[in-house]
């Protein structure tokens, strides 16, 4: 018998139970859904960690101190930290960067008028932050380092603060007391928003020599800061740039080269090590979602082989007309095939359809993955080949005569 006449007859006894077949064919296409659907959210999530850390600044290095303390040496037994001379060392040393910035931060309290605000995120910073970091003054001006050398008492704020703290009025030129301090409104930043788990719009800037002077504890660090930002000319120079970093701050600390007192990271650290993480989540959903074709395939089995116990006679007599055995096991196999390739395409379509929406609607960032179509379809049929080989098997073995006497 030729294939198409057996693809007819595999249709045609399909069609006999089209809402069985389609009930059917329901596993398969959740399974299919999901494998799109959960792909396209880990890339969508990827995606946004990669973007969230690419805002923090262009061919950005942080530098941090190491979470341990001197061992050996003048100052041993004290924490190890960035000192703020090194800022000005870094600026004067290093070649190859754009410019360099560094911050400490602690939480206090402001309060403008007959507003107060409870936690602020007072950072105590150096002139070049907003060109380090990409982050634009919406109004007004930045700390310079004469308002840095001079001590003077003014600050920056985020957009949020902003606004929370004045309305619509104009900030500039106002009073602001932080803690139990002073401070005069010089700018204020652009909206910026969240980048990771900082909110940007609710920080405040302050000079860091008058973070120094007012909110930093000589017993925990003194002049110490907790970060440095270093922003490279360009991404071919940055193992350079690195290379000149490890080699005077060692040298400026006292410290093994091998062993430093500090670190260095980049965005694309920080991106591998995220993405590490996000390939253990992209596993997850792959298993999520290959058990859900897996269960699609086990209904598949069980309806075929219904489909066998009710066709009995219909098999018998096929062979007592001339067909083989290999004829009705490749029927009732494309049959099962046909199922599976049926929510395959339908699956497809509900998984993009499902990607775009849930982007659309601004639950959840998704990008749809291109390679997981023909993947999600090539799975859906490998599911009705395997699942189906058995109830086709098994047809095929019956004997012509047993089958045509059964009732």
């Amino acid at each position: 018998m030729s294939p198409l006449r057996t693809l007819r007859l595999s249709w045609e006894g399909l069609s006999l139970n089209k809402v069985r077949s389609f009930l059917t064919t329901l596993g398969v296409i959740i399974g299919v859904a999901a494998v799109i659907i959960m792909l396209a959210i880990s890339s969508g999530a990827e995606a946004e960690i990669a973007d969230q850390i690419n805002a923090l600044g262009p061919n950005l290095i942080m530098v941090m101190p190491s979470f341990q303390q001197r061992g050996f040496g003048p100052g041993a037994g004290a924490p190890m930290g960035l000192a703020y001379d090194d800022i000005e060392a870094i600026s004067q040393n290093v070649t190859g960067i754009n410019g360099v910035a560094a911050e400490q931060t602690t939480n206090q309290t402001l309060k403008a008028g007959s507003t107060t605000l409870d936690s602020i995120s007072v950072v105590g910073t150096t002139s070049g932050l907003p060109a380090v970091r990409d982050y634009a003054v919406a109004e007004g001006r930045f700390v310079t380092d004469e308002d840095d050398e001079r001590g003077n008492k003014l600050v920056v704020l985020g957009a949020g603060v902003a606004e929370e703290l004045f309305g619509e009025a104009n900030p500039i030129g106002q009073s602001v007391k932080i803690g139990s301090s002073r401070f005069t409104v010089v700018g204020v930043m652009e909206a910026k928003g969240l980048v990771g788990n900082t909110d940007y719009d609710g920080r405040v800037y302050i000079p860091l020599t008058v973070y120094f002077d007012k909110f930093s504890n000589e017993r925990f660090g003194g002049d110490t800061v907790r970060l440095v930002y270093v922003s490279a000319e360009t991404r071919s120079v940055m193992d350079d740039v690195m290379s000149q970093l490890t080699t005077l701050l060692s040298q400026r600390h006292g410290v093994d080269p091998l062993t430093p007192d500090f670190q260095l990271m980049t965005q694309d650290t920080i991106i591998d090590t995220a993405s590490s993480t996000t390939q253990t989540f992209r596993d997850l959903l792959a298993w999520v979602a290959a058990v859900s074709l897996v269960v699609g395939g086990i209904g598949i089995m069980n309806i075929m082989l219904v489909s066998v116990t009710e066709r009995t006679r219909e098999i018998g007599l096929r062979q007592a007309l001339g067909a083989r055995p290999r004829d009705v096991q490749l029927q009732f196999l494309l049959e099962a095939v046909t199922l599976s390739l049926i929510g395959g395409l339908l699956g497809v379509l509900g998984g993009v359809g499902g990607s775009y929406l849930s982007n659309a609607l601004g639950s959840m960032r998704t990008e749809l993955v291109p390679a997981s179509i023909p993947l999600a379809f090539l799975a859906a049929a490998a599911v009705g080949t395997f699942f189906g080989y058995y109830p086709a098997t098994r047809a095929a073995q019956l004997d012509p005569i047993v089958a045509l006497r059964r009732e």
